[in-house]
């Protein structure tokens, strides 16, 4: 192996199982269960997120910020192609975003200063100044737990947060998108695998109506142990489950869930327009669940499976050439992103959802190379947090426009400089969420939501 090489985000095994109380066999969500069915169930929320992470990180000048007037070893040999709104060019591997690019807004001045993967995904999923600038265990919230958080009062019979990724992928750490202080319940309902695979399941949803009935006689028997019911209530470390549980079990016995994540009924043709593979399928997926009431689905797009192609977006020269990579991934990449934007426009729904498209950081704009050995001298990009593109639809936000510029160079912002904050700040507004909000730790100190940002304003 190569000990240059860079192994990118790194993917840890979950050890998360739904457990047991006692010798009764029955589960902290049997519990949970109980109190819940006594409460009325609330209303969806009238707004969401689809939050799309090209892990491993996209470079922005071979996609959305290209130089075409850079000396070539920044510009890369890819060209720039028109789109239909005046100013803004995108690359020549992504024709679909040049048809639609008046329905979705580019942001090219978004920077932060943590270069390495965890630390930047940490940095751009949290919002906040991770205390470590490696690993992706985090210790703040991530954004979409805090949204977990603040919305769950909504009982859905499916999550208020859901995140799709690559089979073996699903533990809460890989993508910086664990809840720190907040507890687990609060983390993501994680579906790996490919959804366009015949034999895709979601796991855990759903069961037959005997089990159901069997699950429901469990519930009577509970009403008599006080002591399980006691300990679920004075135990610290089992209430910050209690989520994780009463969601698990929510979703073995919800019909709504079961029909959320259930592509076989959307037309073949639009299957085909978001294509038939991972990514294409997990967008779809995202839209479905939004309209469902799901407040905040992440859709991973790492590893597009195609021969040639490195395993996710982190194209250093050691790792793989860039532009061979980049030229196989782009257009199962443009096709992706364009069926979603273009669906969501179809169906009406840019007012209720927010699209987001990042990674944790941008690509270095000089072009780096590698010896490839028998395949020749390779050309990467290395990590670069200094400048970043990022996609944006939807939000009842204006579209077809650019926000901010990079240098001449694509090396850092030029104007209007902003952060992952302020993206985040504009999120929460669309969301109704104040940032000021306090949330509140471990020691019970009071925690800002959003520590700072503004809503930015173009969007808004």
């Amino acid at each position: 192996m190569n000990p240059n090489r860079c192994s990118g985000p790194i993917s840890r095994r979950s050890f998360l199982t739904m457990g047991t109380l006692g010798i009764t066999g029955l589960s902290l969500g049997d519990v949970m269960r109980l109190r819940a069915a006594q409460g009325k169930r609330n209303a969806a929320p009238d707004t969401s997120v689809i939050f799309v992470w090209l892990a491993g990180g996209p470079p922005h000048l071979d996609m959305y910020d290209m130089k075409p007037d850079a000396p070539e070893e920044y510009r890369g040999p890819f060209k720039p192609i028109k789109t239909n709104v005046p100013g803004l060019d995108v690359c020549e591997h992504m024709p679909l975003h040049a048809k639609c690019a008046d329905k979705f807004t580019v942001i090219r001045s978004i920077a932060h200063t943590f270069n390495d993967h965890g630390g930047g995904s940490k940095r751009v999923m949290t919002g906040r100044i991770p205390l470590t600038p490696t690993e992706t265990v985090n210790d703040s919230p991530a954004v979409c737990t805090i949204v977990a958080k603040m919305r769950e009062k909504y009982k859905l019979g499916l999550p208020n947060c859901v995140s799709v990724v690559d089979g073996g992928r699903s533990n809460v750490d890989t993508y910086a998108q664990g809840a720190a202080y907040l507890g687990r319940g609060y983390t993501p309902f994680m579906v790996d695998g490919d959804p366009s695979k015949p034999n895709f399941q979601v796991k855990n949803i759903g069961v037959s109506e005997e089990m159901a009935l069997r699950l429901d006689d469990r519930f009577t028997l509970l009403r008599g142990i006080e002591g399980v019911r006691r300990e679920a209530d004075t135990n610290r470390a089992l209430l910050t489950m209690s989520g994780h549980y009463e969601r698990a079990f929510d979703m073995l016995t919800s019909t709504q869930a079961r029909v959320a994540f259930d592509l076989s009924k959307e037309p073949i043709a639009l299957r085909e327009r978001y294509g038939q593979n991972a990514w294409g399928q997990r967008a779809l997926m995202a839209r479905q669940l939004v309209e469902a009431g799901c407040s905040f689905v992440t859709v991973v797009m790492e590893n597009p499976n195609i021969p040639g192609c490195f395993y996710n977006w982190d194209t250093h020269a050691v790792n793989h050439d860039n532009f061979i990579d980049m030229k196989l991934r782009l257009p199962l990449y443009d096709k992706a992103v364009t069926a979603l934007v273009e669906d969501l426009h179809a169906r009406g729904l840019t007012k209720k959802v927010m699209l987001v498209v990042t990674g944790e950081f941008g690509r270095s704009p000089r072009i780096s190379k590698a010896d490839g050995g028998a395949k020749g001298m390779r050309s990467g990009r290395e990590h670069w947090p200094q400048s970043m593109s990022v996609l944006v639809c939807g939000g009842g936000m204006k579209h077809g426009q650019v926000i901010g510029s990079t240098d001449k160079l694509g090396t850092h912002p030029h104007d209007n400089h902003l952060t992952p904050n302020d993206l985040w700040a504009t999120v929460y507004k669309h969301l109704g969420i104040d940032p000021d909000t306090n949330l509140y730790d471990q020691q019970q100190r009071p925690v800002p939501i959003l520590p700072f940002g503004e809503p930015i304003r173009e969007l808004t």
